[in-house]
C-alpha cells in the first residue's frame, strides 16, 4: 500500500484576513497606595484624554499609555 501525499488545499476566492483592523492602547493608572488601574482603548485620542483626566487627581501617582497591539 503506497501513501499519498496530501495535496494543497484550494485557496478561497475571498480574502479570509481576520487580523485586527485596528490598534489597542492600555492606559495604566497607579495610585498613591500602590493600586493599579487598567483600560484598554482602541482610539488613542480616547486613550490620552482619559490618562490626562486621571494625572489631574492627586491620588494618581502616574498614568501610562502604552500600545498593546
Amino acid at each position: 500500500m503506497k501513501i499519498e501525499p496530501k495535496k494543497p488545499r484550494a485557496k478561497a476566492e475571498f480574502e479570509k484576513d481576520r487580523r485586527r483592523k485596528h490598534h489597542h492602547y492600555l492606559v495604566t493608572v497607579h495610585y498613591e497606595d500602590g493600586e493599579k488601574f487598567g483600560r484598554v482603548y482602541t482610539d488613542k485620542d480616547k486613550a490620552t484624554r482619559f490618562a490626562e483626566r486621571q494625572r489631574r487627581s492627586p491620588v494618581v501617582k502616574a498614568a501610562r499609555i502604552s500600545q498593546v497591539s
